[in-house]
């Protein structure tokens, strides 16, 4: 358990504005009434799906499912980014409904969009369940993966995938001031997830861990079997205000600083899409991602200079929220220190940052399969307009590299990067580091 303590209606009120959930978790447990009716009550109504009145879910939850629990506070139907949300109400397939929410982690309602249209004349489909993890929901219309049993690389099955998965509903996991984890100890007296963030103290204090993750030996109660962690939360720091629309490249909010361990973290259930990770250039390899997939120095070369295809005059960091990188480090309040800095500040990447699976992939779901996040399907994301300015492709025949969105579905699949940024026919992001490849 955390520390007791008072918090004022003012300090509670710039907890609560500053675009996190920082005044309900603080980086730890919630409050058990948050998530739990403690008399089998849902509050004396029938408005979760399913459930009878004056009935509650398992573990008494107010909803039927973990993932429900969460989204009783996590989804609204919002029509512009907005918070702690990481779900839009009302999100359906083949329209022009629009995920909203622009978190780092992306807007699971892109899961909902199953979007119809042709390439090169020959009807296609684009599965939203190809978009992101499917956390079950039974409340907010989320099921299982309709095509995959179980992680891929791994072996977590995916009827049981939930918020819980991942992130730890009573936030036991805990950072001390020499970089060490654990799940019980000295208390959790603030969240650890943000530049805004206090330090642990040592002997008296511990931070939360990132983004209330779970760590070694976590296992939700609800899973039968043996998946239990064997990697801590990763280190890393998120803006206090992390939802809004990004006008730049580099981004505002959805960009994180990321130290290290993520990817390893991320291998707690997809274990074998990091085997042998650490070399490319052989067949059958994976993509290089962990602490020891160094950028090479003509890899950081090409991504300090990338601007748009074709164009490699940037100077300075050239950091892109498109394509993070970890900086290193994280395990000493020193290194904490400086990756506030970075996030403020990013530099330009050197041969002692790692390419991490976010790199490429967005934690909850996006616009693009694979949760990529950026269309993989086409050599390019943009295309031109009269005066050869970029934008995006609005083809309704041929869809070539739009999958059926619409301008304002692809914008904010970009988490709100106007395709100018992007230039015409730029091609895929991947240029960001393999321009010259």
């Amino acid at each position: 358990m955390k520390l007791t303590k008072v918090v004022t209606a003012a300090a509670l009120f710039t907890f609560a504005t500053a675009g996190s959930a920082l005044a309900f978790h603080s980086g730890g447990v919630a409050e058990c009434e948050g998530c739990h009716s403690m008399h089998n009550s849902f509050e004396g109504s029938a408005n979760v799906t399913g459930m009878a009145q004056y009935q509650s879910g398992p573990f008494l939850l107010k909803a039927q499912d973990q993932s429900g629990a969460c989204l009783n506070c996590h989804q609204s139907a919002d029509t512009a980014p907005s918070g702690y949300h990481i779900s839009t109400a009302g999100v359906t397939p083949l329209d022009s409904t629009t995920p909203v929410e622009m978190t780092p982690g992306g807007d699971f309602a892109w899961l909902k969009k199953t979007m119809n249209g042709s390439i090169r004349k020959t009807a296609t489909t684009w599965d939203g369940d190809r978009h992101g993890h499917n956390i079950v929901a039974v409340d907010f219309g989320y099921t299982a993966d309709k095509t995959l049993t179980a992680a891929p690389g791994g072996t977590y099955p995916a009827t049981n995938l939930a918020c819980s998965s991942c992130h730890d509903p009573h936030g036991r996991y805990r950072r001390f001031a020499d970089g060490t984890y654990a799940s019980t100890g000295l208390p959790i007296f603030a969240s650890g997830s943000y530049v805004t963030s206090a330090d642990p103290i040592a002997n008296v204090s511990a931070a939360g861990a990132y983004r209330i993750l779970g760590g070694i030996g976590y296992q939700p109660k609800s899973l039968a079997g043996s998946f239990a962690f064997s990697a801590n939360p990763p280190s890393a720091v998120a803006p206090s205000s992390y939802n809004g629309i990004n006008t730049t490249i580099a981004g505002t909010f959805d960009r994180v600083a990321y130290g290290n361990g993520m990817s390893e973290w991320c291998a707690n259930c997809h274990t074998a899409m990091h085997i042998d990770s650490y070399t490319s250039g052989q067949k059958g390899l994976v993509h290089p991602a962990g602490n020891g997939a160094k950028l090479t120095a003509p890899i950081a070369a090409n991504y300090a200079a990338y601007v748009s295809s074709g164009i490699m005059t940037g100077t300075g960091a050239g950091y892109s929220a498109l394509a993070p990188f970890e900086v290193g480090g994280g395990a000493t309040i020193a290194d904490y220190t400086a990756l506030k800095a970075f996030q403020a500040t990013p530099v330009a990447p050197t041969v002692t940052n790692n390419v991490l699976c976010l790199s490429c992939h967005r934690a909850h779901a996006s616009g693009f399969e694979s949760m990529a996040r950026y269309y993989l399907g086409n050599e390019f994301m943009t295309v031109a307009d009269a005066s050869n300015a970029g934008m995006y492709d609005t083809s309704t025949t041929e869809n070539k590299i739009n999958t059926g969105y619409s301008t304002t579905q692809q914008t904010n699949a970009y988490n709100g990067r106007p395709a100018t940024l992007f230039g015409p026919w730029a091609r895929n992001y991947c240029n960001k580091c393999h321009a010259k490849d």
